[in-house]
């Protein structure tokens, strides 16, 4: 009995953290940009010196150049840096990074997270948007 209920509990805390969890996919547009949500960039200080960053963006590399990642790490930054229990967007190059720590950030922590797909190619290429120099 004690057992049966345990997996009971355990079945409604996963099932709550699912409720509150929230992810979107989304094409970046000049409106989301003027809602003021915060974007955290998580390519490598490579790429911001590249190729700048969006106004406002926050610089917060997830995988290093050769694809290793410290998880708790990140976390710590992203919580240092955003308000976790409102609404925030992810942005890579492309979007295939924040396809893999969207979802996970959502369905692990509960996070409101907005995968910006098609990522800084798509904002510089497609929509023209304008970058500012990384400063570290």
């Amino acid at each position: 009995m004690e057992k049966e209920l345990k997996k009971i509990i355990l079945a409604l805390l996963l099932l709550s953290v699912s409720l509150f969890a929230e992810l979107t996919n989304q094409y970046l547009t000049k409106d989301f940009l003027n809602k003021n949500i915060p974007i955290i960039d998580v390519r490598t200080p490579r790429e911001w010196q590249e190729t700048g960053l969006l106004k406002g963006a926050v610089p917060i590399m997830f995988f290093d150049q050769r694809g290793n990642y410290d998880a708790r790490k990140f976390l710590k930054e992203l919580n240092k840096k955003v308000d976790t229990t409102k609404p925030f967007a992810l942005i890579c190059h492309t979007g295939s990074r924040t396809s893999m720590i969207a979802p996970w950030l959502s369905k692990e922590f509960g996070y409101k997270v907005i995968n910006l797909q098609g990522g800084m190619e798509y904002a510089t290429r497609g929509l023209h948007i304008k970058t500012v120099p990384y400063r570290p």
